[in-house]
């Protein structure tokens, strides 16, 4: 006799992020508190090892002023997109918390960029199937978005994070403090987030965007503040709200942009940092809302003009390789990554979106064309 069990049920996740300026700083019990007398074993992007070259240091003298137990040094590991290439991160990480014993009532300290994160955070995720992962991101794209977010993995295959896991950090901790080693560039990448996300969530948001425009380009770091703030508050509480965290279905609809940034990373091979790929899928995703007769004329304007005054370029030659056939190979490669049918969000006003299953090869050459001309006359005023 045929029989079977179907069982339902629910596990509630606490997502924790706290914001804090110098966070290593003598007396600051944010870190403290999380750990709790807890092992931790801190793993440190390269990067930031290398533009603060006393941070170790500044990291040891701060676990024994706190009574914080790190189980050695700082370990340094590869950092970038870089850490997401192969297998090397996770395969370092996990040897670190196989040999410092780090258990299920530990902690990983990761403090890096996003990709850093991702690669970090994927070890943790496999470790014990799963040790505490507390996430300090140190960059604008981290704190805004990604190191607010559940998601961690690394490229393989060719294929962006086709390899990871979803896994809700005990805790993400933002030190405004950290992004004060970042050049011009770094400072900028991460702003386009936050376009991205008062495009689809909030319009009082874009409108502060576009009033501080000028500081935020000239990397005024108390307003890069409020930003990112804002953007992460945005992305934590949709992860938190949406009902998909995990991203079962065949939509993600923080995504906009995506599915082109995603493909001129490979193309350009990292020649454009994922914020300004993210810059220029997010101008075609526009434009093509628009000629769907989704996004009105002025409001494709102010935000295409929003993302210049910012600083990005929103075009990229290699759109228009091989006849943008490579391109457009982007639309079913983002399909492919969750399954199901194509799902792409588009704005249909600053702070509302909508989800459309097909986008015409048409419309995307038509609008990678307009952003071309743009790009060619960057000094003429559009109206």
């Amino acid at each position: 006799m045929d029989d079977s069990l179907d069982l339902e049920f629910a596990v509630t996740y606490r997502h924790r992020i706290f914001f804090t300026e110098g966070a290593f700083a003598s007396g600051n019990r944010v870190l403290a508190d999380l750990f709790a007398g807890a092992k931790v074993i801190p793993i440190v992007d390269a990067g930031l090892a290398n533009s603060r070259p006393g941070f170790a240091a500044e990291v040891a003298a701060y676990g024994k002023a706190m009574g914080v137990h790190f189980t050695r040094q700082p370990l340094v590991l590869t950092g970038g997109e870089a850490a997401k290439k192969d297998s090397a991160v996770v395969k370092a990480a996990l040897a670190a918390i196989e040999a410092d014993k780090i258990c299920r009532h530990s902690y990983v300290l990761a403090i890096g960029g996003g990709a850093f994160l991702d690669a970090v955070g994927f070890a943790a995720a496999t470790a014990h199937r799963g040790v505490r992962l507390v996430r300090m991101p140190t960059t604008t794209l981290g704190q805004g978005d990604a190191g607010v977010g559940v998601k961690n993995g690394i490229n393989t295959f060719g294929k962006k994070n086709f390899t990871g896991a979803f896994a809700v950090p005990a805790a993400v901790v933002n030190d405004l403090a950290l992004l004060a080693s970042l050049d011009a560039r770094g400072l900028r990448d991460g702003l386009v987030e936050a376009v991205k996300v008062s495009l689809l969530k909030d319009p009082v948001f874009f409108a502060n965007l576009e009033k501080e425009s000028a500081l935020l380009a000239a990397g005024n770091i108390p307003a890069i503040g409020r930003a990112v703030r804002r953007s992460a508050e945005l992305h934590a509480k949709h992860i938190a709200g949406n009902g998909d965290p995990f991203e079962l279905g065949s939509a993600r609809p923080l995504d906009l942009g995506h599915w082109a940034a995603h493909k001129l990373e490979s193309m350009t091979n990292h020649r454009l940092t994922h914020g300004e790929a993210v810059a220029v899928g997010l101008a075609l995703d526009l434009i093509c809302a628009r000629e769907l007769g989704l996004f009105g004329k002025a409001e494709t304007e102010r935000s295409l003009n929003l993302l210049v005054a910012l600083g990005f370029r929103i075009y990229a030659p290699e759109m228009h390789l091989d006849g943008g056939a490579p391109m457009l190979a982007g639309l079913e490669e983002f399909r492919e990554h969750l399954g199901g049918q194509l799902t792409l969000v588009l704005p249909t006003a600053i702070g509302k979106s909508t989800q459309v299953h097909e986008m015409a090869s048409a419309v995307v050459r038509k609008a990678a064309d307009e952003l071309r001309a743009r790009d060619q006359q960057p000094c003429v005023a559009r109206s």
